[in-house]
């Protein structure tokens, strides 16, 4: 069963200047698309990864998703009673003048759930592998690492059937990425949870995810299986992104360089928005925009992996 269901999602802002420079400048007014014609599914009890460079619309979908923003075209159906959020900076997300315990409480005192609040905090906390008395400390006395702890102890207290992860280990060193990622598997094997991912990291995505959609400008160019993918990447910025990820076995390959920089988000390149760094554009590439297609088993929006080209 699909828990979380995008159609055709869109989000624009408004970037314009002030309204008397725009009258005098004779202006008009500006939009930015960071997300552009989204579509995708999760199902339930399963881990959907959102990758892609920085600016390509990933943490802007995980706010439409929970609702900090509303999409300007576009439907979000969410089949599940609750859902919560995971912050990038664990220190910036928790309140600095709270103990732990109020942090962790606040959601089971709005929601009113049943039994004494205390031993539901305390049972919080042991569960994300933190001990009972730390919830009388402040934010401030714990390290990285634990204060994601705590975070991942406020969003399970709101009883959540979704839980939305906007790069909750990017902050953190190595060595507590991996605790805080196997942590989240045991947490999801457990609690039958159903996660969304968002990472730029793909070593990150490979060891937590079941599918994998990969961004680019604001659109999905390719939505797989996690085998799939890392097999067999059909798309172009896929195939780079996995190129970048270091690994010993494929020490001395010729590697094709992508060309160019990342497109004006405010001005973007008619057909592919690809197109300007792909070494396999044509003529198409720039004038069509590719729709997302099953190729092979893959959704994927590139017409030379349409074509047959690459």
């Amino acid at each position: 069963m699909n828990l979380l269901e995008l159609n055709a999602v869109s989000r624009d802002f408004d970037v314009s200047r002030p309204w008397l420079n725009r009258v005098i400048e004779r202006e008009p007014r500006r939009l930015l698309r960071a997300v552009d014609g989204v579509s995708f599914e999760v199902r339930a009890g399963e881990t959907l990864a959102l990758v892609g460079e920085s600016g390509c619309g990933k943490s802007t979908v995980a706010r439409l998703i929970v609702g900090l923003y509303p999409p300007s075209e576009g439907s979000i159906a969410f089949r599940g009673r609750r859902m919560q959020m995971i912050f990038q900076d664990p220190y910036a997300s928790l309140n600095p003048r709270w103990r732990v315990k109020d942090i962790v409480a606040e959601p089971i005192r709005f929601l009113k759930n049943n039994g004494p609040v205390k031993k539901q905090v305390e049972d919080l906390l042991l569960q994300v592998g933190l001990a009972a008395e730390d919830g009388d400390k402040y934010p401030h006395e714990f390290s990285g690492g634990q204060r994601q702890r705590i975070s991942i102890a406020r969003a399970l207290a709101g009883e959540p059937d979704l839980l939305v992860c906007d790069e909750p280990t990017s902050a953190l060193d190595v060595s507590v990425q991996a605790q805080i990622l196997n942590l989240m598997s045991d947490l999801q094997r457990r609690l039958g949870l159903t996660y969304l991912f968002i990472s730029h990291n793909l070593a990150v995505v490979r060891h937590v995810s079941d599918q994998v959609g990969v961004m680019y400008l604001g659109r999905l160019v390719e939505v797989a299986d996690k085998q799939k993918l890392f097999a067999e990447p059909q798309h172009p910025y896929t195939r780079m992104l996995l190129d970048a990820i270091p690994q010993m076995k494929h020490t001395g390959r010729a590697r094709t360089p992508v060309r160019g920089e990342v497109p004006n988000p405010l001005n973007p390149p008619a057909g592919c928005a690809f197109h300007p760094r792909c070494p396999h554009a044509n003529e198409r590439c720039s004038a069509e925009r590719p729709k997302l297609l099953s190729i092979k088993g893959v959704q994927v929006a590139c017409h030379a992996a349409e074509e047959g080209r690459i």
